[in-house]
């Protein structure tokens, strides 16, 4: 495993690499929905992630946000077959940051494994910081050990979420309600744009909680394997156990965990997992 997380780590940077030395292009911008952008650069770092992944370590399959497929001859999965390996890919999570020039994106690549994410890597290619973590082996950043922060309530907190791309689509659940309600309990909340790098940051201790509606799983994969490794603590808004393919993720450092569930409307003292 360690081997393989080096290599998710050197694909990430690569990959970082790309987005910079493109990031002041004329992209060219195609709409998967209202406000969902997709540039040639997110297409672009993720053949390299899928291409350099399955060359490098072969015998695996592939969710990625864009749909590029595995080389031909690479894993696939039919009926009956045990579940191979899964590289769970975002090759540029924060598109519209990144289409604006904004500095707030990032690669997020994570490793599932008969269901369960035992690695994950997310690299922040503005402060060229490496995010990394495997299960059991605890939680790095560009090589040092990191954890979650000691904040002991939302009053001395610094939240943050984000707002899906159905915010404008007439989705009833669209956050904002659960926006208003931290914003008076917390001393602060952030809305950076990229869920991958808000995720890392609580695993680092920047930011203390961190809750959203309908993320993909590309959004959470990666970031929840390092939270679990940096001490944290990730369920669904009630605090039942979390689902990396439902509609909601609520991770924070654990202390502060049942007065976010109390804020979002669920019951109390719910077990992580």
């Amino acid at each position: 495993m360690g081997e393989t997380l080096s290599i998710m780590g050197e694909v990430a940077r690569k990959a970082g690499g790309m987005q910079m030395a493109r990031l002041c292009d004329a992209h060219s911008i195609e709409y998967k929905g209202v406000i969902n952008l997709v540039t040639e650069v997110d297409r672009a770092c993720e053949k390299y992630i899928v291409g350099e992944l399955s060359r490098r370590i072969p015998g695996c399959e592939f969710l990625a946000e864009e749909g590029t497929a595995a080389p031909e001859g690479s894993a696939s999965r039919s009926a009956g077959d045990a579940p191979k390996p899964r590289f769970i890919v975002d090759p540029l999570d924060g598109t519209v940051n990144y289409a604006h020039g904004f500095p707030f994106f990032c690669v997020s690549i994570a490793l599932e494994e008969r269901g369960e994410l035992t690695a994950g890597v997310i690299f922040d290619p503005n402060r060229n910081e490496l995010f990394e973590a495997k299960k059991g082996g605890g939680a790095f950043m560009n090589g040092s050990p990191i954890s979650v922060s000691n904040a002991g309530s939302l009053r001395k907190s610094l939240l943050a979420t984000g707002f899906a791309y159905n915010v404008q689509e007439g989705e009833a659940l669209d956050n904002l309600d659960n926006f208003c309600a931290f914003i008076k309990r917390a001393r602060a909340v952030r809305r950076p744009g990229s869920a991958a790098i808000d995720l890392a940051w609580v695993a680092c201790g920047r930011i203390d909680g961190f809750w959203e509606l309908f993320l993909k799983p590309w959004d959470m994969a990666a970031g929840v394997a390092i939270i679990r490794e940096a001490g944290g603590m990730v369920t669904s808004f009630d605090g039942g156990p979390y689902n990396l393919y439902g509609t909601e993720i609520l991770a924070s450092n654990g202390a502060i965990h049942r007065e976010m569930i109390g804020v979002l409307g669920g019951r109390e003292g719910g077990k992580a997992t």
